[in-house]
């Protein structure tokens, strides 16, 4: 390996050309800093200026006192992962599909006309709809609706819009695993803000925003991994702490609204000026209906439809007028509010039966969305794999951990469970939990 240059673009430029020719594969350690200055002869803020380019683009990563490494592709994990077997699926976080409506006999209602380039890229009578509904949440303030595919994608596409790689991003402490995801392939640090039993802490907001951070992502409700909804005094506290920093941006992901069911309670300040309200369809019209709408301020949401509007990636019209139809449709809303109290049910009968047996959560701990977090005194995996023994799957709590902290919890998805499996797996759990540790 031979890295050549004088400058610290020439640096980084030797270094990409070496990765791309294969010379340096993911994982290879770079020089240290003083010894690659030395042979090329050149300062050492030079060399560390050229890490710190490459660490920017992507192209390497630092690992503290383990030095520099070339950067590979971020393995990822995901909602949705498919056990098989003899597995009873209490993992993957998805809806139950029997609750769901029929998104195909939208797509053939009435009214649908052919996009072609250069079309609006959103359904007008979507984004009417949306307004009408959003407006009450909004707080009088002025706003626009786009249309995205899915909330991480808006996620994603408004981090982008004004963050680079390296800045920091304030996450919740568990967090929803597309956001970890989401900030580790584009590049940005996370500053973990902790979650208790009212959503985020506002002295870890505060302290993460202080330390640099220039944008926040949080779930106001339903959060995903835990079930915490944010309480109307929590709320506020996370607006006084916002209020001192209007200029981050804060993107709230509202993505289980429509089956929600607490209360929205805003956090975004009066002041803020760049913000994002994001609800998915996805929890109940179906995965598959690749749509979010975001309502946000008019800087924003010029960033955010340019980057939409950009070659052909805007979403689908035959997905925005499926989507219409079945929100306007009284069945489907019918539907959804079922849905929603199934949900209600269903957490809350495998809560009671692992309180039957000596199982406890937090007091007054009532989850909201499709998991239940179950704290451990334990660590997760060898619970989660003692589980899988007995025909569980379940995730992992530390999966979902954003900071340095390990949590010790398992999260169990509910949205499809029966009685009889409720009963079942708390008696699995309270042996495997009650027995001597020998898993």
């Amino acid at each position: 390996m031979l890295i050549s240059g004088t400058t610290a673009a020439e640096i980084a430029g030797s270094v990409r050309d070496l990765i791309a020719s294969g010379e340096l594969a993911p994982q290879d350690l770079l020089p240290p800093v003083r010894m690659l200055a030395e042979e090329l002869g050149v300062n050492r803020n030079t060399v560390a200026s050229a890490y710190r380019q490459l660490v920017a683009a992507g192209e390497a990563e630092t690992r503290g006192r383990g030095g520099t490494v070339v950067a590979g592709v971020p393995q990822l994990a995901g909602e949705g992962a498919w056990f098989g077997g003899r597995l009873t699926d209490l993992a993957s976080g998805n809806p139950d599909p029997q609750l769901l409506p029929d998104a195909l006999r939208a797509v053939h209602d009435g009214g649908y006309r052919p996009a072609l380039y250069g079309a609006p890229p959103v359904d007008e009578r979507l984004a009417e709809w949306a307004a009408r509904q959003y407006e009450p949440d909004i707080g009088g303030r002025d706003f626009r609706v786009l249309v995205t595919h899915g909330a991480v994608d808006a996620t994603e596409r408004l981090l982008n819009a004004y963050l680079t790689r390296g800045d920091a991003v304030a996450v919740e402490d568990p967090c929803f695993l597309a956001s970890i995801g989401t900030l580790r392939l584009n590049g940005f640090r996370t500053v973990a803000v902790e979650v208790d039993g009212k959503g985020m802490r506002p002295d870890a907001l505060r302290a993460a925003l202080e330390s640099g951070a220039r944008a926040v992502v949080c779930t106001p409700r339903a959060h995903n991994p835990t079930g915490v909804s944010l309480t109307e005094d929590r709320a506020a506290a996370l607006r006084e702490v916002l209020a001192d920093h209007p200029r981050a941006l804060v993107v709230e992901d509202d993505h289980f609204w429509a089956v929600s069911r607490a209360p929205y309670h805003r956090i975004t300040a009066p002041g803020t000026s760049r913000w994002a309200l994001v609800r998915s369809v996805s929890k109940f019209l179906g995965p598959d209906l690749r749509l979010a709408l975001v309502a946000c301020d008019e800087e924003t949401a010029s960033r955010l439809e340019t980057r939409l509007n950009t070659g052909t990636t805007w979403v689908s019209g035959l997905l925005q007028h499926a989507a219409h139809a079945l929100l306007t449709d009284p069945d489907v809303t019918a539907g959804t509010a079922r849905a929603r109290e199934t949900y209600v049910q269903r957490s809350t009968l495998l809560l009671e039966r692992l309180a039957e047996r000596g199982i406890g959560v937090r007091d007054g701990y009532r989850p909201d969305g499709l998991n239940v977090w179950i704290p451990l005194e334990t660590p997760p995996r060898p619970v989660a794999d003692a589980l899988a023994r007995r025909g569980w799957a379940v995730q992992p709590g530390d999966l979902f951990t954003s900071g340095p902290a390990t949590a010790r919890a398992v999260r169990v998805t509910t949205s499809m469970l029966t009685e009889e499996q409720a009963t079942q797996f708390a008696d699995d759990l309270a042996g495997i939990l009650h027995r001597p540790r020998r898993y």
